[in-house]
C-alpha cells in the first residue's frame, strides 16, 4: 500500500476535509502515515484567508521537494489556495497534483496519473457536493473531539474574503446523515462533536433549520458535548440561543465576528449588519444564556480605515468584553471585491499599530474575563496532559475556557469537576473537586 502523508493547515473545516480524503484514499488502497520520510504521497491541504498562510504553504512546498532526493514521491496541494493558484501550482515544476475543495473524490485518479508522471488539477466547484456519504477517519489522537461538517461553501460575500471563490456557494447536507454522524461518533467513544460550516446560522436543508438541527443532535447523547462554529451577527437566531439554553450538553460558547466596531467599515466590508444590531445580539446572547463564552474575529486597518473608525473598533471591544479574540491585520486578497475596489491605503505601519492597540485592549479583557470566574465551579472535558506537564491535566469548560489542575488519576475524555483558583488572560488554574 502507497502511504500518504498530509499537513492540515487553517480552519477546522480544513482538518474534518483532511478526514475525509483519508476516507478517501484509505478505500482505494492508500496507508495513511505520520512520518514524511516514509511517505509516497506528500499533501498539503491549504488556506487562502492571509497571504501568510499561502507563503507558508510555498516554503512547505520547497522542504517537501527534499524528500524526492532517494524516492518517487508524488506532491499535491488541496484546499482553498490549489483553488485559489491553480495553474501557478502546477507551473511551478513542484506540484503534481492540485486538487480544490470539491474535488477531493477524484483524488485516487489524480494521485494514479502523477505517479505515471501526469501532473493532474481538478479545481471545478460544485453546487452539491457535501461528502454526505463518507466516513471520516478521525485524526484527534485522543479520540475525544470529532468535527462535523453541517454545510459547505458561503454566500455572503464579504468584499474582503476569498473564501466564497474557494469553497463555491452554500449548500447544506442532509440532517439525517449529520445525526447518523453524530450516533457513530458517540458510538465510538467521541465526548463532543463540533458541527461546523462558514455561517451554521444559514443551515437550511428540506426545511430543517439550525435550531432544530443543533436539538437533533444534542438529544444522540446527552453526555456528548455540542459545539458549533462559525455563527454570523446577521443570522445568528433567538431559537438557536433557547434551544442552546434547553440542553445542558450544548456548550455556552459562541464565536460571533464581529470584524469592525465602526459602522463605516461594516458597509464597505459588506458584512449587512451595524454596531447597534451586533450589541443587539450580544445583549440578547448574556440575557438567554448568563455566563456564556464570547469570543470574535476582528481586522484591522481596512481599506480607508481612520483613526476615528478605529476608534469605534477599541470602544466596542471595550464595551463587549470578549474573553478572547482572533486580531489581524487587512491582507488584500486577489479577485475580491475589496482587491478590485478599494485601494489598500492604510500603510503596514498604522495596521500594524492598530492591531497592536487592539491585543493590549483584549489582553486585558481577557484576564477580567478569567478573573470573573475564580471561585466558580465548572465540569470540564479532560483533553490530556497540560503543556507543561507536572502532573497536570487541561481541558475545556462548556464556555469554552481552557482550564488546568493537577490531577493523575483521570485521562483524556473523563469528566472532571473543578474549582477555580487562579488564572492569567488565557487560562483558568483549577483546583480538582470530583
Amino acid at each position: 500500500m502507497k502511504k500518504v502523508y498530509i499537513e492540515t493547515y487553517g480552519c477546522q473545516m480544513n482538518v474534518n476535509d483532511t478526514e475525509v480524503v483519508f476516507s478517501i484514499l484509505g478505500a482505494n488502497g492508500y496507508e495513511r502515515t505520520e512520518d514524511i520520510s516514509l511517505a509516497d504521497v506528500i499533501m498539503a491541504n491549504t488556506c487562502s484567508v492571509r497571504d501568510n498562510a499561502e507563503q507558508r504553504i510555498w516554503g512547505r512546498v520547497e522542504q517537501f521537494c527534499l524528500q524526492r532526493r532517494n524516492r518517487k514521491v508524488v506532491i499535491g496541494i488541496m484546499g482553498c489556495m490549489a483553488e485559489r493558484l491553480k495553474d501557478a501550482l502546477l507551473d511551478s515544476g513542484k506540484v503534481d497534483v492540485v486538487a480544490g475543495p470539491d474535488s477531493y473524490r477524484s483524488l485516487p485518479s489524480l494521485l494514479e496519473a502523477a505517479f505515471d508522471g501526469h501532473p493532474q488539477i481538478n479545481v471545478e466547484l460544485s453546487r452539491e457536493e457535501t461528502y454526505a456519504d463518507i466516513s471520516p477517519v478521525r485524526i484527534d489522537k485522543n479520540g475525544v473531539s470529532a468535527f462535523i461538517s453541517i454545510m459547505r461553501g458561503c454566500n455572503n460575500v464579504c468584499s474582503y474574503c476569498v473564501v466564497p471563490f474557494t469553497r463555491g456557494a452554500e449548500r447544506s447536507r442532509d440532517a439525517s446523515t449529520i445525526v447518523r454522524e453524530a450516533c457513530d461518533c458517540s458510538q465510538k467513544g467521541y465526548k463532543e462533536v463540533t458541527l461546523l460550516g462558514q455561517n451554521v446560522d444559514s443551515y437550511n436543508c428540506n426545511g430543517v433549520t439550525f435550531a432544530q438541527l443543533l436539538e437533533m443532535v444534542a438529544r444522540v447523547d446527552p453526555r456528548m458535548r455540542v459545539r458549533f462554529s462559525t455563527s454570523n451577527p446577521q443570522d445568528i437566531s433567538d431559537e438557536v440561543l433557547y434551544t442552546m439554553a434547553k440542553y445542558p450538553n450544548i456548550c455556552k460558547h459562541i464565536h460571533l465576528p464581529v470584524q469592525s466596531g465602526s459602522d463605516r467599515m461594516l458597509e464597505k466590508m459588506r458584512r449587512r449588519y451595524t454596531r447597534e444590531w451586533y450589541l443587539q445580539r450580544v445583549a440578547k446572547i448574556r440575557e438567554v444564556l448568563p455566563g456564556c463564552g464570547l469570543t470574535t474575529d476582528v481586522i484591522a486597518g481596512f481599506c480607508s480605515e481612520t483613526e476615528e473608525d478605529h476608534r469605534d473598533t477599541l470602544s466596542l471591544f471595550e464595551q463587549v468584553g470578549f474573553d478572547t479574540a482572533f486580531m489581524f491585520y487587512y491582507s488584500e486578497r486577489p479577485g475580491t471585491l475589496a482587491a478590485r475596489k478599494y485601494p489598500d491605503d492604510v500603510d503596514i505601519e498604522t495596521k500594524t499599530r492598530r492591531l497592536n492597540e487592539i491585543i493590549e485592549l483584549q489582553c486585558r479583557k481577557s484576564l477580567e474575563s478569567y478573573r470573573a470566574d475564580i471561585g466558580k465551579e465548572f465540569e470540564v472535558l479532560v483533553e490530556g496532559p497540560s503543556k507543561k506537564g507536572d502532573g497536570q491535566l487541561c481541558g475545556r469548560a462548556s464556555n469554552n475556557k481552557m482550564c488546568v489542575w493537577a490531577d493523575n488519576t483521570h485521562k483524556a475524555g473523563d469528566y472532571v469537576t473543578v474549582k477555580v483558583t487562579d488564572c492569567t488572560s488565557a487560562t483558568l488554574i483549577c483546583e480538582e473537586i470530583r
